[in-house]
């Protein structure tokens, strides 16, 4: 398709995309965007109002102010100019220049790190290390930290906090502890300023994906707004702290009757936004196979535990850790313990239900099945997708990845292969179905490191037979029946009365038709060009015939011993015959195409 038809084709669904000017480059586009937005900024109000971080207008927590947010992009710039991006980035630039452009950056690209429908197996491996890898804070910045969160001396509360961090992390660091009580703990402190870092970056690259949306319209690879989005909500998870206790106390509620797993226990009463207090858990990490061996664990049992408990958390509790990665997961007296549950997921009943559908589906490859569970999912009018369409795409979903055994499936790529269709196929998914993807793939990873070759949907197939009672599952078939029976009824009841209402206006002539034939846009259109492409061979057909009649009837004058009347009828219907022929080869050349 030439750049014109590309661009017509555009302006016909109504899509407005700007082309950039004759030769411009990816970094003249950049320029372009700091310039729009120091006009943007110079239009506004003035420089010292600000809008509050969590959303509205507030005098305490503040937003950038014009002058600050434009030296924050002349940073960012600048750094991105000196590792040359747009001639090409290996693996461990790209993770060094997120680590030099600030905390944002280095959660995108922890996030990245999930994603290996994005990003190839190399990238993913790199930015991983991004989790662990990350410049502590020194001992007076948590200390000071500290001291801004308490009303009372942290003497008080602490005997002694050690030097050497646990771990650090973008957007905190963890200190083993002693409270005064005598009790060991593990403190989780946030960073300083590091909500107004993340909440200033977040609104510049919003803005930068607002500026080259326009550019690039619907045929980008990746839909860089919902990426900001996606990173804004990560943001506001990780940065409040009470919301990790709570996740703590829930998780551990959750799980009280298993024994082989359990998470730390928060201290409430020490907790705040920037400060997690939890008990002291030292364990071997979960990726550390060979220290699990020698310490005597079986790592399949471990790795078969952790899928079945992860399907109780998904299928049962609808509460489950978004980002189940092996820094977060270790092994302690036993039993498997979740470390940080700063990101969790939930589901509603009706999603656990759907989502059992699927794993069945998949399980039995039954895309009929599949096509269902993921409608039940989506939250856009299931009315306006294409059911043949979509049933074409899962069939051949489902024909790439069925013909594997269940050991040899690829989740990251069968997920990934899922909601790429889904979205081709205009079907909305809520933000919880890709948090749950991104975890089952994360979690792949895990249990192929501790059993290669198991397979995860084997294993949460088996916990579905197993915690579901034979009577249970004759009882929900029987309320499903009942329901889709009712609902038939209802549906028969309301077909029976919309026909006697049609009934009633085609009598009265008020009937109208909305007519949709599949293969076709405008069908009224199409009908009307065949009406007229009949009409005139019927015209064609008379010329030629009165014609004739005239010929055989010898009526003066002549010319080359044919009436004149004739040989003008013969020469309208001639030329006629041709347009009709000429019409209908373009139209079957359009449809070819």
């Amino acid at each position: 398709m030439t750049q014109a038809q590309d661009n017509s084709s555009r302006q016909a669904t109504g899509q407005h995309v700007e082309e950039p000017p004759r030769g411009q480059t990816a970094q003249k586009l950049l320029d372009a965007w700091y310039a729009s937005v120091q006009e943007e900024l110079d239009g506004s109000d003035a420089d010292g109002q600000t809008i509050g971080l969590l959303g509205g207008r507030s005098s305490g927590a503040q937003g950038p102010s014009r002058r600050s947010k434009l030296r924050r992009i002349g940073e960012m710039l600048a750094i991105v100019r000196r590792y040359d991006i747009f001639h090409g980035l290996t693996p461990k630039t790209l993770r060094r220049m997120l680590e030099e452009l600030g905390p944002t950056f280095v959660k995108a690209g922890q996030i990245l790190s999930m994603r290996s429908e994005i990003l190839p197996p190399s990238f993913t491996r790199e930015l991983e290390r991004l989790r662990t890898d990350v410049e502590p804070m020194d001992r007076d910045t948590v200390l000071s930290a500290l001291r801004a969160e308490y009303d009372r001396p942290i003497e008080d509360i602490f005997d002694a906090i050690d030097d050497n961090p646990l771990g650090s992390a973008s957007v905190a660091q963890v200190h083993k502890a002693r409270l005064v009580t005598g009790e060991l703990v593990a403190v989780k402190v946030q960073r300083p300023h590091v909500q107004e870092t993340m909440a200033q970056d977040i609104s510049i690259m919003r803005s930068l994906a607002r500026y080259m949306s326009r550019f690039m319209g619907q045929n980008q690879f990746l839909d860089l707004q919902s990426v900001v989005d996606e990173l804004w909500q990560s943001f506001r998870e990780e940065t409040d702290f009470l919301v990790e206790a709570r996740n703590l106390e829930e998780f551990r509620r959750n799980n009280a009757g298993c024994v082989y797993l359990e998470c730390p226990k928060p201290h409430p009463a020490l907790c705040t936004r920037h400060v997690v207090v939890m008990d002291y858990v030292e364990g071997i990490a979960i990726d550390d196979t060979a220290a699990l061996t020698a310490a005597g664990y079986d790592c399949a049992e471990i790795g078969e535990k952790l899928v079945d408990n992860f399907a109780t958390q998904m299928l049962d509790d609808g509460f489950f850790h978004a980002d189940p990665h092996p820094g977060n997961i270790v092994v302690s007296g036993g039993r498997i313990v979740y470390m940080d549950l700063g990101i969790m997921g939930r589901l509603s009943s009706r999603d656990r239900g759907a989502l059992s559908d699927m794993i069945v589906a998949v399980a039995e490859k039954d895309s009929a099945r599949l096509a269902d569970g993921l409608m039940r999912f989506s939250i856009s009018d299931s009315a306006e997708v294409d059911q043949a369409h979509l049933l074409s795409d899962l069939d051949a979903i489902v024909a790439d990845f069925g013909t594997a055994n269940l050991s040899d499936l690829d989740i990251g790529a069968f997920v990934g292969s899922l909601v790429s269709m889904a979205q081709k196929n205009g079907i909305e998914l809520p933000g919880t179905v890709t948090m749950l993807a991104r975890a089952l793939v994360t979690l792949e990873g895990v249990v192929d490191n501790l059993m290669p070759g198991a397979s995860m949907v084997d294993i949460i197939k088996r916990h579905l037979r197993a915690h579901t009672d034979p009577e249970e599952l004759a009882s929900r078939e029987l309320r499903r029946l009942a329901k889709e029976t009712l609902a038939a009824t209802h549906g028969l009841l309301g077909a029976a009365g919309e026909a006697q209402i049609a009934m009633r206006m085609l009598t009265r002539g008020q009937l109208r038709v909305n007519l949709d034939v599949a293969g076709t846009e405008d069908p009224l259109e199409d009908f009307s060009r065949t009406a007229n492409r009949l009409t005139m061979g019927i015209i064609v057909a008379g010329l030629f015939i009165g014609s004739s009649v005239v010929y055989y009837a010898r009526i003066q004058p002549v010319i080359f011993g044919i009436p004149v009347i004739g040989f003008v009828g013969y020469i309208a219907a001639f030329f006629l015959g041709i347009w009709i022929a000429r019409d209908i080869i373009r139209d079957a050349r359009r449809h070819r195409r």
